[in-house]
């Protein structure tokens, strides 16, 4: 990809020392970082690959209100960076009036290399993920076309559009394009873990972390697979239901029983920082989520089989055990990635 950019500056570099020639400089291209301990990026960058001036629009879009009703609700007010961009202290989102919605907010991060988004797994397309918050009426509570009214109306993004875009109107996927240069680059790959596991600057682990990352290993990386630590299935993990809500998770999507009380497995990259937990947040420390999975999993028809094991539902765990593990966890935890300038507001 250098090359080309190399080559094409070159071009343009010859054009311009022409007669009458007048050199127009191309957008710079930047790279997504892809981690050599990362599964295998799913996002197909060939038809949206970041630039300088896509990426910095995605930035201003993410927080920006005016994609909200109310003016107010940006996509940065529920995913704040310095909590892996999450809603940190929010059982549920607060959207515009306000409004509560009925799920806690996922961290965005390492998206480039996932699948499917949302706990229910609502869009297979990162460019359309936005659309999700955007629309939902607790949330922002808007529709893509007031958003692109007001974004063609401000003194600002005409501009920045024909600038980070070949055709730059403003258009949807303009729009949505520009979210996801910003998101793709929001790469969490530089936490203690990782410097242990590629073996840089020295990292290393106590006897409690080691002991933790083994027991993780045994029971919980069955579904919190790879590095990006989770496996990305959609698996209902015996939480009680709750009866004023009674979200029946995946199956809202696919419309099949078999479906119910399913939701992603979410990332554990970060997980120190991002409480609550659970789609619904309802655990407030990483302590009560290895306490439930001890001795609160409930059974139903659509129970994950891993966590009916022996005719024993849930995971066993000593409380030495359950200490292990969260000092594992918590090597998890990105400070570069949450302090990254590159992402911050301002």
């Amino acid at each position: 990809m250098m090359n080309k950019i190399y080559l094409v500056w070159l071009l343009a570099i010859f054009t311009a020392c022409s007669k009458n020639a007048v050199y127009i400089p191309l957008d710079e291209e930047i790279q997504v970082s892809i981690p050599e301990n990362f599964p295998e990026i799913q996002y197909d960058l060939s038809a949206n690959s970041p630039t300088k001036r896509g990426f910095e629009l995605g930035k201003k879009l993410f927080y920006d209100g005016k994609l909200s009703a109310n003016g107010v609700i940006s996509c940065g007010f529920c995913h704040e960076q310095r909590f892996a961009f999450t809603h940190h202290g929010h059982q549920f989102s607060h959207g515009i009036e306000d409004r509560e919605g009925i799920r806690n907010a996922p961290a965005i991060q390492n998206m480039a290399f996932l699948k499917e988004f949302a706990w229910d797994g609502a869009t297979a397309h990162l460019d359309l993920f936005p659309i999700i918050p955007i629309t939902n009426e607790a949330e922002m509570g808007e529709t893509m076309t007031n958003v692109l009214e007001k974004l063609r109306a401000d003194s600002e993004y005409p501009k920045l559009f024909s600038e980070a875009f070949e055709e730059g109107a403003i258009t949807h996927e303009n729009f949505l394009k520009a979210l996801s240069q910003f998101m793709l680059m929001m790469v969490s790959a530089n936490s203690r873990y990782d410097q242990f596991i590629r073996g840089e600057n020295g990292e290393s682990f106590s006897q409690t972390e080691l002991k933790g990352m083994q027991l993780f290993q045994q029971k919980c990386s069955s579904c919190h697979q790879t590095d990006l630590f989770t496996d990305q299935a959609f698996r209902n993990n015996g939480l009680p239901v709750n009866p004023k809500i009674n979200d029946l998770g995946r199956a809202e999507v696919s419309g099949k029983a078999a479906d119910n009380y399913k939701f992603k497995v979410p990332s554990l990259r970060n997980v120190g920082v991002t409480a609550p937990y659970m789609h619904d947040g309802r655990f407030g420390s990483l302590e009560a989520v290895l306490d439930f999975y001890d001795h609160g999993v409930v059974d139903s028809p659509t129970l994950d089989e891993k966590l009916r094991q022996n005719g024993q539902l849930g995971i066993p765990m000593k409380e030495t055990e359950k200490t292990a593990i969260i000092a594992f966890l918590q090597t998890l935890t990105d400070t570069i990635f949450l302090n990254d300038e590159r992402f911050s507001e301002y």
